[in-house]
């Protein structure tokens, strides 16, 4: 009798190695022994020669409900399966419903609980008009981080974090164990740009590069940075575009401060000076798309260990919150769940990149980063069976082709990616079989970092 349910033989790809002609073996749900050769037997087992094995992908950003009655995780969950991605961490900006508290937190876990397709694990932020009193009774409730932004998109759905309340936030945050995100860019900077911007008369792509120098991103980083030094909090940038940005992260960590950045799959692969102008509003997300030279800086910092995780920032706007010819007009943000994996692989292949850091910085470090490496983010014994199978086979990408994600596009169409996602198990169950996500609604779960308890100003 076969002692493995499911056999997968390929390259391996881990964080450290890739072992080709690997094996990853799984028994009920966890995976079981990771080894190179002849792969043993198992109840269902899967020679699939060329194919690469990576662990599933965590996306640490995702937005499935920023837009009411567009998304939700109905599809989020099924564009992440067909992506190769096993688990999203959602973020707290929800159109109505700002999740700052316990309560909210909880109603978030229910509805999309009956929704998931894969697993999901949530973000908690504030509302200004309480302050930090709220933040214990997330962490007991059981989000993997928290989320504050030094801008303020809307006072109420996306507000700004004013420096003294930062602070506040921080200390409390620490107190929890978690980890404090934050969007950087500096809110005074960025209003006043966008006014020269706007008596300048440009409303064509160049109007959001323009609105967003480079200063209002590097001014947000080093003051997100000063707060987690003078209060002991682990301090998360949530999205950098800028060579600088990665420096300046890890100038901190050289000083022994736990100083964090995430790079978006958009920075490494969309560029100003051809896909700003082609895309327009398609292209437009915050911090924006940067030059083609800052581009190559982001894969240098990536190749040299700056780059701490790689996420999406995924939001799938309806089309028409997308195409308004006054740049400055358009919703923020891009869909990239569905894409991720296979155009960091493109990306990494093109400039001889080792593929390894994609298991590295798409489930090892966004495990560890949001407390959830008891479970998940490796093909390690004892993790559940979190796989992503790619295999190469060229085509080009179209959203609206796929029937896997609600939007309909991509500033990623037309682009021709090297592999395929071939395959994608949770669990060790395949939840998406290369054509059709198999996965049904409320069949994932809700993950959690473990329980702490906080005593008196320290986690115990």
């Amino acid at each position: 009798m076969a002692d493995f349910d499911l056999v997968l033989q390929g390259h391996v790809v881990l964080p450290d190695r890739m072992v080709e002609k690997g094996y990853v073996a799984v028994a009920e749900g966890v995976i079981k022994e990771v080894g190179q050769g002849t792969p043993p037997q198992a109840r269902e087992r899967h020679l699939l020669g060329e194919a690469l094995i990576f662990p599933g992908a965590i996306d640490a950003q995702v937005h499935s409900l920023s837009q009411k009655n567009q998304e939700d995780f109905i599809w989020s969950t099924r564009t992440a399966a067909a992506g190769g991605v096993t688990t999203i961490v959602d973020m707290p900006y929800d159109e109505g419903d700002l999740i700052c508290s316990a309560d909210a937190v909880k109603r978030k876990i229910a509805h999309a609980g009956a929704q998931a397709r894969v697993d999901f694990a949530l973000y908690g932020t504030v509302d200004p008009l309480e302050g930090a009193v709220r933040i214990a009774e997330q962490a007991e409730a059981g989000v993997a981080a928290f989320k504050f932004s030094t801008f303020g998109t809307d006072p109420k759905r996306f507000p700004r974090i004013s420096a003294p309340l930062m602070a506040e936030c921080f200390a409390e945050v620490a107190r929890t164990g978690l980890t404090a995100g934050v969007h950087n860019e500096n809110d005074e900077y960025v209003r006043a740009a966008m006014e020269r911007v706007k008596a300048s008369g440009i409303t064509d792509w160049r109007a959001h590069g323009l609105s967003r120098p480079p200063l209002t991103e590097l001014l947000a980083m080093t003051e997100i940075y000063e707060i987690g030094v003078a209060t002991g909090c682990p301090a998360h940038v949530v999205h950098c575009s800028l060579g600088r940005g990665y420096e300046i992260a890890a100038g901190y960590r050289a000083q022994g401060y736990q100083a964090t950045v995430e790079c978006l799959i958009h920075y490494l692969m969309l560029d100003e000076e051809n896909d700003a102008r082609r895309l327009g509003g398609r292209s437009k997300c915050n911090p924006p798309i940067r030059p083609r030279a800052e581009v190559e800086k982001l894969w240098r910092q990536l190749a040299n260990g700056n780059v701490t995780l790689l996420s999406t920032d995924h939001v799938s706007w309806s089309i028409d919150r997308k195409t308004n010819p006054d740049m400055l007009a358009n919703a923020s943000g891009l869909p990239g769940l569905e894409t991720m994996i296979p155009l960091f692989v493109k990306g990494a292949l093109e400039r001889g990149v080792p593929l390894t850091w994609g298991a590295k910085l798409m489930a090892e470090n966004p495990a560890r980063h949001f407390s959830l490496d008891h479970i998940k983010g490796a093909l390690t014994p004892g993790r559940d069976a979190d796989i992503t199978v790619l295999t190469p086979e060229p085509y080009v990408y179209e959203a609206a082709k796929t029937g896997n994600n609600v939007a309909g596009w991509s500033p990623f169409d037309g682009v021709e990616l090297p592999y395929r996602v071939a395959g994608t198990y949770l669990r060790g169950k395949l939840v998406y079989d290369g054509t059709t996500v198999l996965a049904e609604p409320g069949s994932a779960r809700f993950v959690r970092p473990p329980e702490r308890r906080v005593i008196a100003g320290a986690q115990a």
